[in-house]
């Protein structure tokens, strides 16, 4: 086996310089987790999970891991990091600790666990750095199996980059399509639905895809044999191994602590996933856990002696120092000064860690503790204002909740007094420092940011044709397609019969099947794919079918993409634009509108709403030119009824953020959206004749929500305000509520109780009568306007009931 490290030209001096370094690496990864986890238990920490016992392959998978390659893993894989040069002993320990500095947590800035790890595809303003010059690492999320969706999607990028022309220039990003995705996930995850779905999303697409099974034969405390069926994940797969006369994977497997035969295997997987596009599974087995799975318990309590006792033996450290000594590569003495070495050099590191993370902290605490004192001189209530600040004193290592609490606490003390507002003065801009530390980057934060994008108006000339809106959007995809040859679309009927709706009619003809793509029934995998390309900095159109369907993928919209910009501090993006089509149509399925589920679960993506395809289509063409993800509604009744076609299709573009007045009025404002918006505009026809005259906006998005606050100017003129849509009672509406009442303050120019419209609470029912009975009617809106204004004037509207 040891032949298999130097069959590259290397002298034995080399070759044993490199092995050692592996094995000091291997070393100073295992002391951060043994020390990382007496930080948790004294309290240092919060919580802790470590990746000791998978050192050993992760110094294999390093190995075959080139720059401008991508992982896409889980908080196992510290050692990887350290081998691949992208995480130090201290940036260890400042995100076990939660610094919330960028230079000394590069991963997350503290907003993530230690254990979750990325690399900067951004610059500090937001521009791509070039991939191609370093490793990469998409940042994880703690959900189990969560990294698989995106690694499909950042496999599938190489594969586009290889074959699609146009790509040529995209050289930060690509040398031809020859980089892989390198995924990681423990054993027991395999069992999530996320695994076997991009397991054979993959296999289908053929990505260069390595996909590395962790197994150490349990899920916390739940061994294999309730997991995993024959407890063995490359058992069950043998059906996707290739071979002559099918496609699909290569599989390997290989135990955890064979140093020589893991850099073998990683060798060979790397090769065929790189020049093949083949996509590739490979079973770690006889994997150990030396500490149990986290912070919160010990093995001890679920493994019985005999297998304690086999995990001493076979640990992979173990293991692999026995390798260095059975074939003379090293002395005894040799390991035992790298393991010292290590030790002391994971001690200073931490040190070193701990005093960056505190040192700011206790430099505040000095200069409120002074503040405190000298208010308290001055005071009335000097007694207690002294004993807050020697308390905030006596404590050792502060954290900033606490210098806040005693602050704000103080400032009771002394409301009314002569010091009030400098201590005021000190919390407010204490605040505003440290706020963003915690809250920053929930969207872009670059000159591409969507509020950045100017509304075009579409253009038309005397000869524009009133059409089936599906023709608008369809011939604004083929502008958009010609435009931008890093644009591509994909989702189930995508392809060959242009969406179930028509709105690609004739696009995968004309622009090929790698860029307009049928894909398979699989909602979680189509959003992954979106996330990965984008994040590659191509622009994906991940579609859909139906807003109903969003639900199977909104855990990773949630989890992945809505907390991408915010969870690496602005460092990672993707601008992956959904595309999909709900709201009214007829039955449970088809026609829902959980607008509220939505915009709660996935803050920092915004939330499209047009009323129309025309404004759909300047949605996509503002998006283009924007680098923020987002979600766009299409109205499913809409494709059929007739607009007029621009003239200026790719380069409209509907503002993000802004409201639209589609009716004046004088008598109450109405807000809505969608295909609610017609049923509104009926009903305000016939309000006229009974002397009721309503303004109608449209909320066009609702992340954001009426950034110029256009709606409570239209209450200065009203008064009055009515919110529909068609999500149940408490959805959209109540946030729409909100947002007028609260952040705009509508509240001071209200003459009537403002009121919400919605449907009911339960799905719509199939058929007309189901929409009629479980949706806004015109006679709904109708009377609910009527009711509000008889209620104002009964003389000149009586009841009605």
């Amino acid at each position: 086996m040891t032949e298999t490290l130097l069959k590259t030209e290397m002298t034995f001096e080399d070759f044993k310089a490199e092995v050692l370094n592996d094995y000091k690496t291997a070393r100073i990864s295992r002391e951060c987790s043994l020390l990382g986890r007496k930080e948790v238990l004294t309290g240092k920490a919060k919580f802790g999970i470590f990746g000791d016992g998978k050192e050993v392959p992760q110094l294999a998978l390093a190995k075959a891991f080139q720059n401008g390659d991508f992982r896409s893993g889980y908080y196992r894989d510290q050692t990887f990091m350290m081998a691949i040069g992208q995480l130090t002993i201290e940036q260890f320990f400042a995100g076990l600790y939660g610094h919330t500095d960028l230079n000394f947590d590069p991963m997350s800035a503290g907003r993530q666990m230690g254990g979750h790890f990325a690399t900067h595809s951004l610059d500090e303003n937001g521009n791509w750095k070039n991939l191609m010059q370093q490793k990469n690492s998409s940042a994880d999320i703690s959900p189990t199996a969560g990294q698989m969706p995106r690694l499909l999607g950042l496999a599938q990028a190489s594969k586009i980059y290889r074959n699609v022309t146009g790509l040529e220039s995209f050289t930060n990003f690509t040398n031809q399509g020859n980089e892989v995705a390198w995924g990681t996930i423990g054993n027991a995850s395999s069992s999530e639905g996320l695994f076997f779905e991009t397991i054979n999303a993959a296999g289908v697409l053929q990505v260069p895809m390595v996909m590395s099974v962790w197994d150490d034969e349990y899920g916390i405390s739940v061994h294999a044999r309730h997991q995993t069926t024959k407890e063995n994940i490359s058992e069950i797969l043998k059906g996707f191994q290739r071979d002559e006369n099918n496609k699909g994977y290569e599989i390997f497997r290989v135990n955890g602590w064979d140093y020589p035969t893991l850099v073998e295997t990683y060798q060979k997987a790397g090769a065929i996933a790189r020049e093949e596009h083949v996509p590739v599974l490979i079973h770690v087995q006889e994997l150990t856990q030396p500490q149990g799975h986290s912070t919160s318990g010990s093995h001890e309590r679920y493994k019985n002696a005999e297998r304690l006792a086999w995990e001493t033996e076979f640990d992979c450290l173990t293991q692999m120092r026995n390798w260095l000594l059975k074939n003379n590569i090293a002395t005894e003495i040799e390991l035992d000064s790298i393991d010292e070495i290590s030790k002391n050099l994971v001690l200073e590191g931490k040190k070193a860690a701990w005093n960056a993370f505190v040192s700011p902290m206790k430099e505040e605490q000095n200069e409120l503790v002074a503040l405190l004192n000298s208010l308290a001189n001055t005071s009335p209530n000097q007694v207690f204002i002294q004993k807050n600040a020697t308390d905030l004193a006596a404590i050792k290592e502060p954290i900033r909740k606490e210098l806040l609490v005693t602050a704000r606490k103080t400032l009771r003390l002394i409301a009314g007094e002569n010091g009030q507002q400098t201590l005021a003065t000190w919390i407010k801009n204490y605040t505003e420092k440290i706020q963003p530390k915690f809250s920053s980057h929930l969207f872009s934060q670059s000159v591409k940011n969507v509020l950045s994008a100017k509304e075009v108006l579409p253009t038309y000339s005397e000869s524009s044709e009133e059409v089936d809106a599906r023709l608008v959007l369809r011939d604004n995809f083929d502008a958009i397609f010609a435009k931008y040859p890093e644009t591509l679309i994909f989702g189930e009927d995508a392809g060959n019969i242009g969406d179930v709706n028509q709105g690609l009619e004739g696009m995968q003809e004309k622009y090929g099947e790698l860029r307009v793509a049928d894909v398979g029934i699989r909602e979680a995998t189509i959003l992954g794919q979106g996330i990965g390309l984008a994040m590659r900095g191509l622009r994906p159109i991940a579609e859909i079918q139906y807003l109903d369907y969003l639900l199977y993928a909104i855990q990773i919209m949630s989890d992945d993409l809505a907390t991408l910009q915010y969870r690496t501090a602005g460092r990672q993006k993707a601008p992956l634009i959904i595309r999909t089509r709900g709201h009214r149509l007829e039955g449970i399925w088809h026609s829902g509108s959980p607008m509220g589920m939505i915009i709660n679960a996935v803050r920092g993506i915004h939330v499209l709403v047009p009323r129309n395809m025309t404004k759909a289509a300047g949605f996509y063409n503002t998006l283009l030119q924007t680098d923020e993800p987002a979600l766009v509604i299409e109205c499913l009744n809409g494709y059929r009824l007739k607009e007029k076609m621009p003239t200026n299709l790719g380069d409209f573009k509907t503002p993000i953020g802004v409201v639209e007045t589609i009716k004046t009025g004088t008598d109450i404002t109405v807000v809505s959206y969608g295909s609610t918006l017609r049923i509104v505009e009926q009903a305000a026809a016939e309000l006229l004749n009974f002397g009721i005259d309503i303004e109608i906006i449209d909320a066009q998005s609702l992340l954001p929500f009426d950034i110029n606050h256009d709606c409570v100017k239209s209450l200065e003129k009203t008064n009055r305000l009515l919110v529909v849509d068609e999500d149940v009672p408490g959805g959209a509406s109540a946030y729409i509520l909100q947002q007028i009442l609260e952040v705009q303050k509508g509240y001071l120019h209200l003459d009537s109780q403002p009121q919400t419209l919605a449907a009911q609470a339960h799905r719509p029912s199939y058929g007309t009568d189901g929409d009629y009975f479980s949706k806004p009617s015109v006679e709904d809106v109708f009377e609910k306007i009527y009711a509000i204004m008889q209620e104002v004037n009964p003389s000149d509207f009586p009841s009605l009931y």
